[in-house]
């Protein structure tokens, strides 16, 4: 039997003879976050909709919790997850405590029984003093936390968010991130997408890939980076720096791979000291010397030509 809260297996989507999502499946364990990556267009937000039921897959299966099947049993399953859209949804009409309170009602929950929760819920979204306030009083995010608090209203065994942290300012992501955690801590299960490598890698226990519409990596974060690429990059850049890519360049024998992007060169190593060692010769040359991250992972695994409809 799975231990899984979450399944889907082999999903297939095509839109006339375009195919936007391929044979993907992945599955999320309770108090798990798996964070979806990649390009615009990759497939992420069919991938989600098909979760979600409001996509009907062509082929393959969505399981939650105890067997229960999207779409259909969408309101069972519905009764049980808390959903963040990465658009606004909030009712600009209502004050904060009453979007907690009208959300509630739409799973059938008594207004005491909402009411016990909305005092709690604002507390943890940091917006007790905004009680009173509507929508259009709150920055972009107080709106974000607010959403997940009316997200949280059906105490949901599962969590989808859709781009949670998009237009918030560093502080506002910083706050958003510390509200998740302690809802992982709490043993929640939360799938996630996002554009942040920083917050995919924060947040998430496991990450899945996605591009062209097919599953192109899966693990952990620090796993992913120690499989697909070496520990270590030297960036270089200001006037000279492309000069040192070319194939003939000294340094080269130092990287493993070279990289260029604009006026950067990436230099991909194992052992990054001869190289630095040898970047003495061009004193004038900037170069930033750091460990391998997710964006360098990203990047390696999708390309890093701007898409078309990105």
């Amino acid at each position: 039997m799975s231990t899984s809260l979450f399944e889907c297996n082999h999903l297939l989507k095509r839109y006339g003879d375009h195919t936007v999502v391929n044979d993907v499946s992945f599955s999320i364990a309770p108090g798990e976050c798996l964070g979806v990556i990649g390009p615009n267009g990759a497939g992420k937000t069919t991938t989600l909709r098909m979760c979600l039921g409001l996509t009907t897959p062509d082929a393959g299966s969505i399981t939650y919790f105890d067997n229960l099947s999207m779409p259909q049993d969408a309101l069972a399953i519905k009764s049980r997850l808390g959903v963040v859209a990465q658009m606004d949804t909030l009712d600009p009409d209502f004050t904060a405590e009453e979007n907690l309170l009208v959300y509630g009602r739409y799973f059938g929950m008594k207004d005491r029984e909402i009411k016990a929760r909305i005092a709690p819920l604002l507390e943890f979204g940091a917006l007790t003093s905004k009680a009173k306030a509507k929508p259009g009083e709150l920055s972009g995010g107080m709106k974000r936390r607010l959403s997940l608090a009316r997200a949280l209203i059906n105490q949901p065994q599962m969590l989808m968010l859709d781009e949670p942290t998009t237009g918030l300012d560093p502080q506002a992501r910083h706050l958003m991130w510390e509200r998740l955690q302690m809802l992982m801590q709490e043993g929640k299960s939360i799938l996630l997408t996002t554009h942040f490598m920083d917050e995919a890698e924060r947040l998430c226990d496991r990450l899945l890939v996605i591009d062209h519409g097919k599953k192109i990596a899966e693990g952990k974060p620090r796993d992913l980076i120690a499989h697909h690429l070496e520990p270590d990059v030297v960036e270089l850049y200001g006037q000279g720096a492309l000069a040192l890519a070319a194939e003939d360049s000294p340094l080269r024998q130092h990287a493993a791979r070279v990289e260029v992007s604009g006026e950067t060169v990436f230099f991909y190593t194992s052992e990054a000291k001869p190289l630095l060692v040898a970047l003495q010769a061009w004193p004038h040359i900037r170069s930033l010397h750091r460990p391998a991250n997710l964006e360098d992972l990203f990047l390696k695994l999708t390309g890093r030509q701007i898409r078309e409809n990105a």
